[in-house]
Formats: structure tokens, sequence, C-alpha cells
């Protein structure tokens, strides 16, 4: 098998480029390596992630909605596409390739090409798809062009703290593949979710901080610091849940707290340890049966000191589909007044089994923006999915 060098030198010219100039720096790669490019053009979902946003111009009408698109087909199955086009040199083709970082979903990389035989750089442009985005998650870091690019609106300062205290929109290993989403997108306040992966084991946590606005947040951004902190001492679960409350506690006295649960996965046995210390909801859809995980419920994070927190177990088998929903999921109001978590929620998690998990907590969360009747979100929404493989 040959393999193709252009990947490489695509690598190297991006990977020399300014951080700000990433995108200006892979357009002229590509035009130099792949034969017949004429153009190329960067897309990044937005915060809500139903629009790919150009990079490269402000202008709204270059947005390309995410849902009836080509480009969005790219993006929700994280394969590429093309597309038959007619340009000013003559036929060519569109190829929509995804831009991803370890399974996280970032955007659209699209290239015109006037080679007859255009299927044949597919291989290449999903190599390449796959190096832009981990150009990009190192970029981002050093330059406020890409969180400026993805912004459809202005984002409250609640939001801001939010957003940049989550590891990624989603992860993917031969274990798992595990996304999440939260609404409302530009003006989140308090709820959040968080995780990281070992050798052995992932930790999974979601946190709804009481209050509105800023407050939520910065309480929020207190008890998310506090279980990483815990958690890079190596502490236990239970001691994680612990420490942390009892950081929250010394700060606000027990007036403010954070609603949380924490999970720790096996990724040999898929068995899960597991802390309810709050409102978040845990779902399980084993082949089309949907139920409710019953955890003792333990008392929140930061509402009373020195309490102690006790862990439980359930157990994952391959091809189980894990749900965990905040409180404004659950707990949502109709404008009849029926409740979104007894009436429509696991009709819905059901009505998601076909669906790739990176697409799951936005669907979730659309059906209940329809069950609000248009209606804005009166609490801060969040849906983590977990497929264990």
């Amino acid at each position: 098998m040959i393999t193709s060098h252009r990947p490489a030198e695509v690598e190297r010219a991006i990977r020399s480029a300014p951080a700000h100039s990433l995108p200006e720096a892979l357009g002229k790669a590509l035009t130099a390596h792949l034969p017949a490019v004429v153009g190329s053009q960067l897309f990044l979902a937005d915060y809500h992630l139903n629009v790919l946003v150009p990079v490269n111009g402000p202008a709204a009408d270059e947005a390309l909605k995410v849902q009836g698109t080509a480009a969005g087909q790219a993006f929700v199955s994280r394969c590429p596409v093309i597309r038959q086009h007619v340009s000013a040199e003559g036929p060519a083709c569109q190829l929509f390739a995804p831009v991803t970082a370890r399974g996280e979903r970032l955007g659209v990389l699209s290239v015109l090409t006037l080679a007859p035989d255009a299927d044949r750089l597919i291989d290449d442009l999903v190599e390449i798809g796959e190096l832009v985005g981990a150009a990009l998650k190192v970029a981002w870091n050093h330059s406020d062009r890409y969180e400026r690019a993805r912004r459809r609106q202005r984002l409250t300062l609640a939001a801001e703290i939010q957003w940049q205290l989550l590891p990624g929109h989603g992860s993917t290993s031969k274990e798992f593949s595990l996304a999440g989403h939260l609404e409302p997108a530009y003006s989140i306040a308090g709820d959040n979710f968080d995780w990281s992966t070992e050798q052995d084991h992932l930790t999974l946590t979601v946190t709804n901080g009481s209050g509105t606005g800023i407050q939520a947040a910065l309480l929020t951004a207190l008890t998310v610091g506090a279980l990483r902190n815990s958690r890079r001492s190596g502490e236990e679960l239970a001691d994680q849940a612990g420490l942390a409350g009892a950081v929250v506690n010394a700060r606000y006295r027990g007036h403010e707290f954070t609603e949380t649960i924490l999970l720790r996965i096996d990724l040999a046995s898929g068995l899960v340890s597991a802390v309810d210390a709050g409102s978040p909801h845990i779902f399980r859809m084993r082949g089309e049966q949907v139920i409710p995980i019953e955890l003792e419920h333990q008392m929140p994070l930061g509402m009373f000191p020195d309490t102690e927190y006790k862990a439980q177990e359930f157990k994952l088998d391959p091809g189980d589909r894990l749900l965990i929903v905040s409180d404004g999921v659950y707990s949502a109001i109709s404008p009849y007044g029926e409740d979104f978590g007894t009436k429509v929620l696991q009709q819905q998690i059901f009505n998601t089994r076909l669906q790739d998990p990176a697409e799951v907590p936005l669907s979730i969360i659309t059906s209940l923006m329809d069950y609000h009747e248009g209606q804005e979100l009166l609490d801060d929404a969040v849906v983590v999915c977990l497929d264990w493989k």
C-alpha cells in the first residue's frame, strides 16, 4: 500500500504557521500539495451546533446550516461528503471533510477541486481534517480568532466562564463515545459537565450551581475547580465529592451549593461507581428499554460542613447508552403545566436510539425547546450522552 505524503506536507505547513494564521497556511498548503485544488474554506460550528461559520469571513450569508446541507452532513456523520459543482473553470467537485479532535466535532473543511477523480483525495482529506482539528485545539489557546468566528452573538459573562470550563463537546475511545451540550448556549449560567480519561477509567461529572447569572457561574467554577483538584490529587470518588463540598461550604456557608453527579467508569469491566449529590438524573437505554438509574440521593455539595459521601455501583454492558440530564431538562414545565421529565423525556431518549451519540444531546434539547413551544428556557439545560462499546 502506497501512503500519500500530502497530509504530512499540509501538517508541516500548519504547524509552522502562527496560531492566528492557521486557516491561511492551510489554504496555501492545500493548493500547493493537492492536485487541481482551486479553493478551500474552513468552517467552525457555532455554540448552538446548528450553523457552520466560515473562519475567514464575518458575512452571515456565508454560514451554512448543519441541517440539510452537504457540509452539515459531513459534520454530523464525521464522514466525508462529495458534491458535483460547476465553477468558472468548468466541472468541479466540492469535498467536505469533518474537522475533529479525538472524536470531538469542531467543524468542516471545504475543498473545491477540478480533478476528475476527486474521490481519490478523500483519504487524504479525512487525515488532513484530523490534523487540522488537532492543530486547532492548540491554536485555540493562543488566539481569540476561532472563538470570535464561531460566535453568532455575544456571550454573557456567565456563559463565557462556563464554556471555558468545559473539556470539549465530545470524546471517543475504543471503549466509549461521549458528548455533551449546554443551553441556552449564549447565556448559560450554573450548569456544567466535565470528564477526564485515564488508562483504566473515565471520570464524568455533571454540575448544577444554585442561583442565576454570574453568581451561579462563579459557584460552579469553584466546584469544578475543587473537583478537578481532588481528582488530580488521586482521591477516590466519594472523597472528591467530600473535599469539593468542603470548599464550597467554606466559601458560601451553606447559603449556596451545587447539585452534582459524579461517575467513575472502569474501562475494562464497565462497572460504574457513582455519587449522587443532587438533581442531575441518569437514564440507561439497553436494547429498546429506557430506565432511570435509581441512586441514593445525598446532600448537594456545600450544603452542610463535613458531609461524607458514599459511592454506589451499577453496571454498563456493551451497547448500553447512558444519558445524564440536569434538572433544567428533567423538571422543565410546558406552557400547559406538564413536566418534561415524566411526560416526554424517556420517549425522546428512545427516539435517539439510532443516532450517533454526538447528535443525541442536541436532539434532546431541541425536543425540550419544542416542548416549550418556542419560549425561552427558564433554566439552564445540560445533556450528556455516553455510549458504551
